[in-house]
């Protein structure tokens, strides 16, 4: 069982110009049901070969229609329908997206249309038409919310929040503090705006420095569950258009992201953090505070960035260097270890041929 509603049926014809590709076996009117794995794919499903790695899967495959690249067409069976495009990957993920377009948001607990009574609005909020507030959910004075937005069970949203159109609010997420674009979805459990980390040390111990800034999130952002997000010091936290934020991040207070940066689970980005556009940080990451990125930086998983990146193109260790530099280290290290280990094992042998001769 699926839960998400499915769309079609699709027949060959319709999936081939989804999917940016040309029909080359198969008869066009042929209708396929459903999207699955190429080994659970049976005579009504769609599936993809891209890799050779899964030959062994294709081979025992009874798919409707497979899609594949030109290269690896020869592989598929000659009974099974054909559809060869430039990209299967993405030509397969448009077939998913045609079956089951809810698929890319949150769906609502309760299905609620408009206010849930048991949804808490204060009066002084202002919530264009469409917007759906599902129980539990927590409204607070002259926040403003944009047309088709949807406020999950448990959710607070704070008082002097903006939230754009079209956006999903996952359920016990909190919003404060915050001005959020369209089209944004927050998954369940998410903090935005709460207080930075600082602490000033005194006479009497440590004294709260205070984040008076907020945080800003722009248009087609995605942030995972449980991932945090603290509004700023004086000036504001910062997210940039189109950016991918994934589940258990800590952003930091003061922290300013490019457009389309994508961050990958465990990730921690300490305060006053600047990304480029197009970073991509390799899950675990760390990145120390006042630090910045350039745009087109790919930092690999584990890797602590110490300093700043001022070009483009892939770094890794720690701390982090240019992936070749690392990458050279990390074998020239590896060769001197088992260099001594043979050493090693080359002298115990020596000493033991040596007792045997005195025997």
């Amino acid at each position: 069982m699926s839960f998400f509603a499915r769309k079609g049926p699709f027949s060959l014809s319709e999936l081939a110009e989804l999917a940016g590709g040309s029909l080359e076996r198969g008869e066009a009117g042929r209708a396929i049901q459903d999207v699955a794995s190429l080994a659970e794919a049976g005579p009504d499903d769609a599936t993809f070969f891209a890799n050779v790695a899964y030959r062994q899967a294709l081979e025992g495959s009874n798919a409707g229609v497979i899609l594949t690249r030109a290269a690896l067409a020869e592989n598929v069976a000659p009974h099974i329908p054909l559809i060869v495009c430039k990209d299967p990957v993405q030509g397969f993920e448009a077939l998913v997206r045609a079956f089951y377009p809810d698929a890319g948001r949150p769906l609502g607990v309760h299905e609620t249309v408009g206010v849930s009574a048991q949804a808490h609005v204060h009066a002084a909020a202002t919530l264009e038409d469409g917007v759906v507030v599902e129980a539990g959910a927590s409204i607070g004075a002259r926040a403003e919310i944009g047309a088709g937005t949807r406020i999950m069970p448990g959710a607070v949203i704070g008082a002097d929040v903006r939230i754009g159109r079209d956006c999903s609010i996952g359920a016990n997420a909190s919003v404060i503090h915050a001005h959020i674009g369209d089209r944004v979805i927050l998954h369940a459990g998410v903090r935005i705006g709460q207080d930075g980390f600082g602490y000033s040390p005194g006479p009497r111990g440590l004294m709260k420095v205070f984040h008076v800034g907020k945080v800003v999130i722009q248009n087609d952002v995605e942030i995972g569950a449980n991932t945090c997000v603290d509004r700023g010091g004086v000036r504001d936290t910062i997210v940039g258009e189109g950016s991918k934020i994934d589940n258990l991040v800590q952003v930091a207070h003061n922290v300013v992201i490019g457009r389309h940066c994508v961050i990958a689970g465990s990730c921690a980005l300490a305060g006053s953090v600047t990304f480029g556009d197009g970073v991509m940080l390799g899950g675990g990451a760390m990145v120390n505070n006042h630090v910045s990125v350039a745009s087109g930086a790919r930092i690999a998983a584990l890797s602590a960035v110490q300093n700043d990146i001022d070009a483009p193109g892939d770094w890794g260790g720690v701390p982090a260097r240019p992936a070749r530099e690392w990458m050279r280290e990390h074998y020239m290290i590896l060769r001197m270890a088992r260099e001594r280990i043979e050493a090693g094992k080359a002298r115990a042998g020596k000493g033991e041929g040596e007792r045997n001769d005195n025997d």
